[in-house]
């Protein structure tokens, strides 16, 4: 079987969750080039990936200085701005402005490939993103692949993109069976949700084994506030999920983001 060598531009790499997803489709990386300015996500990169050649703020960056040409630019823009859990600025969002400077990559390193992923946005967004990459959307929910609902859009000019099968998995075949007693809600945490619940009609969500779970966005990535409206019963009773479940329903490898705090772990999982 050939041995495929790709050079690598990520921008706003995070957790560095594309160099997961090359290895796994049988690429072998010759140089990786990551744009992030998120500590933590770059100290996650760097216990996972050391080789990874880490450049910094995107909007410092002379690509063609640096670089020349790249085989493959990949990149997800911040989405806050485009989400509809934002505040609906859209491209007047410092965050998603940051989508032009991925515009900026690809005219000056030349990419013999490009991918661009996002959440599903209005429609206006969507076309001007499509008429300045020159290709339209795919729309691919991650829950065919994966325990959890992530829909999203992703730009490509790889032929021949499809629909993944849906290999039917749920949060039962991810789920953590022996929890630490850490994850469980006390009583002083229920009582909290069951007054908030009265006075806001927010009910408590349970993730049950047949369940597709929905992992937390980047506007909701505090631990004790948005994590305590989803439980997952067994048998001590209702808990959270936790980090290690959090990695299987994004397929990243067990222990992945280890080495930072656990509310660090959450955000970056949810941003992933």
């Amino acid at each position: 079987m050939e041995v495929i060598n790709i050079k690598v531009l990520s921008l706003f790499d995070g957790m560095s969750c594309g160099q997961i997803a090359i290895e796994r489709a049988g690429f072998v990386i010759d140089k990786y080039y990551a744009s992030e300015i998120d500590k933590h996500a770059i100290k996650v990169t760097m216990n996972n990936y050391p080789d990874t050649i880490q450049l910094g703020d995107v909007t410092e960056i002379n690509f063609t200085k640096y670089l020349g040409k790249v085989d493959l630019l990949i990149g997800g823009s911040p989405c806050q701005g485009f989400s509809k859990a934002g505040k609906g600025l859209n491209f007047d969002d410092p965050r998603s402005k940051l989508f032009f400077e991925y515009v900026r990559a690809i005219k000056e390193v030349k990419p013999k490939y490009f991918l661009l992923e996002n959440v599903v946005m209005k429609q206006w967004c969507q076309d001007i993103i499509s008429e300045m990459l020159g290709v339209q959307p795919v729309r691919i929910n991650s829950n065919l692949v994966s325990a959890q609902n992530r829909d999203r859009l992703y730009w490509t000019n790889i032929s021949n993109v499809t629909q993944p099968e849906d290999k039917q998995i749920y949060f039962g075949h991810i789920k953590e069976h022996d929890a630490d007693d850490k994850y469980y809600y006390s009583d002083k945490a229920m009582n909290w949700i069951n007054r908030h619940s009265d006075r806001t009609g927010k009910q408590l969500r349970v993730w049950d084994d047949n369940t597709k779970i929905q992992m937390l966005e980047a506007s909701m990535h505090k631990l004790y506030s948005a994590q305590r409206f989803f439980a997952v019963p067994d048998k001590k009773g209702l808990r959270y999920i936790t980090p290690l479940e959090c990695e299987r329903a994004q397929t990243v490898p067990e222990g992945y983001t280890e080495g930072v705090s656990k509310s660090q772990r959450y955000r970056m999982l949810s941003n992933g």
